[in-house]
């Protein structure tokens, strides 16, 4: 399993590293709902801390596509659950196959790789900000543009989908 693949779809909600139940389902190579029945048979194994629903206004947020379908037309009918790192891990002993198994060797090295990025960062931080101090104004222009750098970019604006008639952009 590749870990970009992985890494691109651990998603920060309500503070928590998190992966879609729908996302880990498809890297199980499973059904969402097969994961999901595994997971309500053995519920004592996934505390809050572990999994979690999420709310309408969450889901809503994830993707504009979500939508509730009609029974009997396929598609999502609840709302999403996301497992933090701990549940991962606690899936591995409710889906006990040899690719459940590599999958989250791969997830657990994700979360891993993901930390020491996340480590690697705040110690660049710390260290511009003592060097900062350390030197005078004539280096002012370097730490600002080093400081913009390493700020997260800006979503770009998202197009609206379909005809946009004259004057109305």
């Amino acid at each position: 399993m590749r870990a970009e693949v992985i890494e691109r779809r651990i998603l920060l909600i309500r503070g928590r590293k998190v992966m879609l139940d729908s996302h880990l389902a498809e890297l199980y190579e499973v059904p969402t709902f097969r994961l999901n029945e595994a997971v309500k048979r053995n519920r004592r194994r996934f505390p809050e801390d572990f999994m979690f629903q999420l709310g309408k206004e969450e889901a809503e947020c994830l993707t504009s596509q979500f939508a509730m379908s009609k029974p009997g037309r396929g598609g999502r009918r609840t709302l999403p659950y996301v497992f933090t790192e701990q549940g991962v891990a606690m899936l591995s002993t409710v889906l006990n196959s040899e690719r459940a198994i590599a999958v989250n060797i791969g997830i657990m090295r994700a979360f891993v790789r993901l930390r020491q990025i996340l480590a690697t960062h705040k110690d660049l931080a710390e260290r511009l900000a003592a060097m900062e101090e350390k030197y005078d104004q004539r280096f002012k222009v370097v730490f600002d543009t080093l400081k913009r750098l390493m700020e997260p970019a800006p979503e770009p604006r998202k197009r609206p989908i379909g005809f946009v008639g004259p004057g109305k952009e």
